[in-house]
């Protein structure tokens, strides 16, 4: 699936109600995952905070680019955690593994949402849903939901 935003504000739209669409999947063994890919501006980190809104978390949502994963509790949701990550400044996967990732992933009460996931790939799951960010003008992307 396609997706066209010609602005920031459209992109954190887009997010929230793709908060509404992971709220409303069934329960499963483990975390729901989002794999984020796209180069730098491409609004990995705006759709993330549209997300984050739409899931009801309160106060600003930063990429959390030196602190590798940030962490939001869901009080208002079937959900526990999100998990924020940010795999720009990771030199290999073992660093996320090493950071807790299997126990994240494990629990099925958690969203993980992952930027720059393709610096992690070989961990994921099959079940992780990627989310492709291109640059289509100076305001404008495109969001490809694999």
């Amino acid at each position: 699936m396609k997706r066209q935003t010609t602005s920031a504000r459209q992109t954190k739209k887009l997010g929230e109600e793709m908060a509404k669409d992971i709220l409303a999947l069934p329960e499963t063994n483990n975390a729901i995952v989002l794999a984020l890919k796209g180069e730098l501006g491409s609004g990995k980190t705006t759709f993330v905070q549209g997300l984050a809104k739409g899931l009801g978390v309160q106060g600003r949502v930063l990429s959390p680019t030196f602190l590798v994963v940030k962490e939001f509790e869901l009080p208002h949701t079937n959900k526990t955690m999100l998990y924020h990550i940010d795999c720009y400044r990771l030199e290999s996967s073992q660093e996320l593994l090493d950071l807790g990732f299997k126990s994240i992933v494990a629990n099925p009460k958690n969203i993980v949402v992952i930027e720059w996931a393709d610096r992690v790939k070989k961990i994921l799951s099959k079940d992780t849903k990627w989310i492709h960010f291109f640059v289509t003008g100076e305001n404008s992307r495109e969001l490809d939901v694999i």
